[in-house]
């Protein structure tokens, strides 16, 4: 049966989508957790064929301008399961995600073109619904955990299963005031995940199952145990000889009972602190490095008037 073709809106869309952490330390490709940091996408259908592509902020330089642009990339994916492509298509990007850190820019410019995709297409909401919209972020990242969080807000445990990527919402303690430790330097999450073994010793895997259980409780309503509940051998100190600086202020904030963990791939350092004990982690801020208090993001992706 031939898919229906869509019909496109005119008026433009304004998209914003929160920055996520992924993994929180043993919660490896499952959990995430959105940060109020947003990127703003405004998309237009033209008539005249081709791509304007405006950047500006974080990654202004290097960011694409032409069709390998991931927002581009992500809209083009969401407007060919909704039947076909526009003409044309106007992007003006506004970047305060910085890029090649472990804050989730990449799920955050795929969540923005799928949600800005299908609003743009009249009945886009319903011909692509929630889970599939997490479904297809989920294809175009490659994993579920960012974009899970970006899509819904808030604390979320994402899996795969055979009909695609899935995902539940959790509770996250209001006493929870995250740090974040943003170094001058970026990662590739591919070159990272290259540094993981293929197997690791059952007593690690029994040690980071029992943490990522403990993990959810301690988010939820026990920041208390978040020292302990953070603990990971599955794949920090894997990733740990290419990020040295990293590494060393985690052990040193960890050393001062502070919960902190690499924040996804790295090279961000993610202190899971409450609002009690945020201004005694915000001074361990280092020469060449950010410290930011972020406030936890609840909405999630969202549509805002223009």
């Amino acid at each position: 049966m031939a898919r229906t073709k869509p019909t496109f809106r005119a008026a433009p869309v304004r998209v914003r989508v929160p920055a996520t952490s992924a993994n929180l330390g043993p919660g490896f490709d499952a959990l995430g957790l959105a940060l109020a940091l947003y990127d703003d996408v405004v998309a237009r259908i033209t008539d005249e064929p081709g791509l304007s592509i405006d950047v500006a902020g974080m990654g202004a330089a290097t960011v694409a301008r032409n069709a390998r642009n991931l927002v581009v990339r992500a809209m083009r994916a969401t407007f060919d399961r909704l039947g076909g492509r526009p003409r044309g298509l106007e992007l003006v990007c506004a970047n305060r995600i910085p890029h090649g850190r472990g804050l989730g820019s990449s799920a955050a410019a795929i969540v923005a073109g799928v949600m800005a995709a299908r609003a743009l297409v009249a009945g886009g909401n319903e011909r692509i619904d929630d889970v599939a919209a997490l479904a297809l972020a989920s294809e175009l990242e490659g994993h579920p955990d960012n974009v899970a969080a970006c899509l819904r807000g808030g604390l979320t445990l994402a899996w795969q299963d055979d009909s695609g990527a899935r995902a539940v919402d959790l509770d996250v303690s209001a006493d929870l005031a995250p740090v974040v430790f943003v170094p001058g330097s970026s990662s590739s999450t591919k070159a990272t995940r290259r540094l993981l073994p293929d197997v690791v010793p059952h007593q690690d895997a029994s040690h980071n199952a029992a943490r990522s259980a403990l993990l959810v409780d301690a988010l939820r309503r026990r920041p208390d145990l978040l020292v302990a509940a953070t603990e990971d051998r599955l794949h920090q100190p894997y990733r740990a000889e290419a990020m040295p600086r990293s590494a060393a202020l985690l052990a040193e904030l960890r050393g001062a009972g502070i919960p902190a963990v690499v924040s996804g791939a790295g090279p961000t350092v993610l202190a899971l602190t409450t609002a009690a004990d945020r201004d005694a982690a915000l001074a361990y801020e280092r020469r060449g490095w950010s410290a930011l208090a972020l406030d936890i993001d609840r909405e999630g992706a969202t549509l805002l008037p223009l």
